[in-house]
């Protein structure tokens, strides 16, 4: 079912830079993570700790209540696939796959060649002279064969079509349906791959912003339209993220969520009230710290 994973003040500091900010969280086991944060918040810093790339500053973070750097027992069991440069690798596919099968006690090579036929790799071709679009399939492949208990996956779909992604989605969350395991998924595909997460973190300048469950997030934030004067009597007092006027329709996205009463205000004075999309709630909030 995947491995809990606790960070208790984790703190990452590069000479003067700090990439982490005292983040401290617990994420349970058997469950997809959604790890947001504009470029620079510290993901590929927070991710790089748990793989045990790296020692933190201060603080820590144990897996299976363990620390993870240069535990091997542990680190057998994290794998973190990223976009790698693959330019000097005179490695075949199959070469490839092969010391993933020695490395990794779980990994599952049925699965791996079912992935290899989906994503139409070929195993005897060099690495290097495979496009970015199948060097990405490759690493998915090779995350999702692995089925390490703790599975990260850092912006990987980076040189994938669109046709390749929705692959990548359905083999993934069919895997964790019959294999559950805990994936951390960092990306920048907020609206195209929100549906995958369980639940979601945000990362903000090295801080950690917010860890809620999906369902519990996307619910705190609601656009209200109708009638101009309408809307900003509704929404009066309201904590608004955003708002857009077309003549006399208006809409106003506010964060916090609406009860019954409210919402039953709002259709009685012919408004309508809509859920706003987790991408747009990421833009607003990481837009409203940095201001």
């Amino acid at each position: 079912m995947g491995w809990k994973v606790v960070a208790d003040n984790l703190t990452l500091k590069y000479k003067n830079t700090l990439a982490l900010d005292k983040v401290s969280f617990a994420l349970e086991g058997g469950k997809i993570y959604g790890l947001l944060g504009r470029n620079g918040a510290g993901k590929t810093s927070l991710l790089s700790i748990l793989a045990s790339f790296r020692e933190p500053s201060s603080g820590k973070i144990l897996v299976d209540n363990q620390e993870p750097f240069e535990n091997p027992q542990i680190m057998e069991q994290i794998c973190l696939m990223y976009e790698k440069d693959y330019k000097e690798d005179s490695s075949k596919v199959k070469e490839l796959l092969e010391a993933v099968e020695v490395y990794r006690p779980y990994y599952d090579k049925e699965f791996a060649m079912d992935l290899i036929k989906r994503f139409n790799l070929p195993l005897d071709k060099k690495v290097s002279s495979l496009s970015k679009g199948m060097q990405s399939a490759l690493n998915v492949t090779m995350g999702l064969a692995s089925r390490c208990p703790i599975t990260i996956l850092d912006e990987v779909y980076l040189g994938m079509d669109a046709p390749t992604r929705e692959i990548f989605y359905q083999e993934l969350l069919a895997d964790q349906e019959s294999h559950p395991r805990t994936f951390i998924i960092s990306t920048h595909l907020v609206s195209e791959m929100d549906y995958l997460f369980d639940e979601i973190l945000i990362l903000d300048k090295g801080k950690l912003l917010l860890h809620e469950d999906y369902e519990t997030f996307v619910s705190r934030g609601s656009t209200v339209t109708g009638s101009a004067e309408e809307v900003d009597r509704f929404t009066h007092g309201m904590k608004k993220l955003n708002e857009q006027k077309l003549g006399n329709t208006k809409a106003v996205t506010i964060y916090g969520a609406l009860n019954e009463r409210q919402l039953e205000d709002a259709q009685y004075k012919g408004l309508q009230a809509s859920n706003v999309s987790l991408q747009d709630l990421f833009i607003y909030l990481t837009k409203e710290e940095k201001q």
